[in-house]
């Protein structure tokens, strides 16, 4: 029996002062100085609480509860590192041993029981308790690693995507907290549409590169003040195809999704965006969440061409573009979530 054993702590639970001595005796003086003596049936539950149990030892016919009662409110706890059981009764028959297996036990014994064999079968428990303990924390401690890794990981991930948005940003005079605020906004959106969390992530992550196709088009056409000529219109219109050009082709959800919403960001719920012409629900709803969250953010920012708008002057435009330019269940769960969006605004203001 391994050192570790001997202090490991144990349950007696026995109606019956005297057996509860007698095995009090028989195990402190096999070396066992942990036990937890209980007569009462009824605080099994509170005393397992209190502390870490490595084995339990049950008596069957108890008054309040019989040991199959206890059984089951210790199953109930859904505890993952749940203490062996051994039954120790005088109820003999097969049934009486079926139901307690069947009920959790690991192991039965009928009383009067042979001392030796008690404790080899205490002793066995209890090593393969403690080596499933020390697997269990080694887990435990190996998932808290790798969930701190993958959030490091992730956390590089958006700080990058985040620095190539801000590549195309600063071209356009977009500089700012921009799109930091139309990725949270994004996410929340997705949230309030039923997406998971996984899925919003992803979104959070994929929103800063939708408009990364500007850095393609030329200083004289994206720099340009006042409004584009037909045929620079047709230009700058090229930006979500190679934004699209630019991430495609990677076998990375979040890329995918960053190819879909630079490709789709400007097509309108009518079918009158760019650049294919999409309507309704076959605008990827990426494109559509994206589409609101940027105008809405474009409209209520600052910028070296133009001074903010109110938010109720920008949602008022938003509000007569509902099934035009925006998808119409969109825009009812953006005015929702207004204080949400507000707030995320506030965390994320530009420096003046």
């Amino acid at each position: 029996m391994i050192p570790e054993t001997k202090s490991s702590r144990i349950m007696l639970v026995d109606d019956d002062g005297v057996n509860l001595k007698v095995l009090c005796a028989m195990l402190s003086t096999s070396g066992f100085n942990n036990l937890v003596s209980i007569q009462d049936p009824r605080t099994v539950l509170d005393l397992y609480r209190q502390g870490r149990t490595d084995l339990i030892l049950l008596d069957l016919n108890m008054p309040y509860m019989d040991g199959y009662q206890v059984m089951a409110e210790l199953k109930a706890l859904k505890d993952p590192l749940l203490p062996p059981i051994i039954v120790l009764t005088a109820q003999r028959g097969r049934e009486f041993l079926l139901r307690a297996f069947e009920s959790g036990a690991r192991d039965f014994l009928t009383k009067p029981f042979d001392l030796p064999e008690l404790l080899a079968r205490v002793g066995t428990l209890l090593e393969l308790h403690l080596a499933h303990r020390f697997i269990y924390e080694q887990n435990e401690r190996l998932d808290t690693l790798v969930r701190k890794r993958t959030e490091e990981l992730l956390r590089t991930r958006l700080q990058v995507v985040q620095k190539l948005g801000r590549a195309s940003e600063f071209r356009d005079n977009e500089t700012g907290k921009h799109i930091i605020r139309v990725s949270l906004i994004s996410a929340l959106l997705a949230e309030k549409s039923g997406w998971d969390r996984d899925s919003c992530e992803t979104l959070l992550h994929a929103a800063p590169m939708h408009d990364v196709g500007k850095i393609g088009i030329p200083d004289s056409i994206l720099l340009r003040p006042g409004k584009l000529e037909p045929p620079e219109w047709e230009i700058m219109k090229r930006h979500t195809f190679i934004g699209a050009h630019i991430l495609e082709g990677e076998d990375s959800e979040l890329l995918r999704m960053a190819t879909e919403i630079a490709l789709t960001h400007h097509e309108k719920w009518d079918g009158s965006g760019y650049p294919k012409g999409l309507a309704g629900t076959a605008i990827p709803q990426a494109g559509r969440i994206v589409a609101l969250a940027d105008v809405f953010d474009a409209l209520t920012s600052h910028r070296p061409y133009k001074d903010a708008w109110g938010v109720d002057e920008a949602m008022k435009l938003i509000a007569e573009h509902r099934g035009t330019h925006f998808d119409p269940d969109l825009v009812d769960l953006f005015e929702a979530s207004m204080p949400e969006i507000l707030a995320i605004r506030d965390a994320h203001a530009d420096e003046l």
